[in-house]
């Protein structure tokens, strides 16, 4: 399967460009396998893009804008579906793609297979729950050595007190 990514080489919008280098760099980074098509330079592109993007995800003009992103023939999105799925983390599923092994969605997938899931969900929360505490943990060890030199410094501030009351009475 090969992600198609349709974008316009000469755009005379920085937003636009902005948003397809998003989508380029991220599947880069992702090292997923795709395909720009250009449709400011091909014709053929252009008309199979707009012909197949739904109706219900088309502008109100009628003219859907790049980049728009399909996975051979089925549609994904436009960029904006792409950077929700970004957010959420739901790139490879946005993409209609497997994720690769290793990646929590996998773990979990796996888990609930092995009616494991409520496990490695309580295991999960564990792992959060304990690196809270040691990050609470670390936090009163850094504020302990505050509060011993508050309690020296108490001693000697008696110390002087009592010295110029001392100092009175002579």
């Amino acid at each position: 399967m090969v992600i198609k990514v349709f974008l316009a080489s000469s755009s005379g919008s920085t937003a636009i460009k902005k948003k397809q280098q998003d989508v380029v760099g991220f599947l880069e980074a992702l090292k997923i396998d795709y395909a720009q098509l250009d449709i400011a330079s091909n014709e053929d592109n252009r008309a199979w893009m707009r012909e197949n993007v739904p109706g219900e995800k088309k502008p109100t003009n009628g003219i859907p804008l790049p980049p728009q992103i399909f996975n051979e023939e089925m549609y994904c999105g436009d960029y904006d579906t792409f950077f929700d799925a970004k957010e959420d983390n739901t790139v490879y599923e946005f993409l209609g793609l497997t994720p690769p092994p290793g990646s929590k969605k996998i773990e979990l997938k796996e888990a609930e297979q092995n009616g494991d899931a409520h496990t490695a969900e309580l295991e999960e929360d564990e792992e959060s729950k304990n690196a809270e505490t040691d990050a609470q943990d670390e936090n009163e060890e850094e504020e302990e050595p505050a509060e011993e030199e508050e309690e020296s410094r108490k001693p000697a501030e008696e110390e002087e007190q009592e010295e110029a009351e001392g100092d009175k009475e002579d």
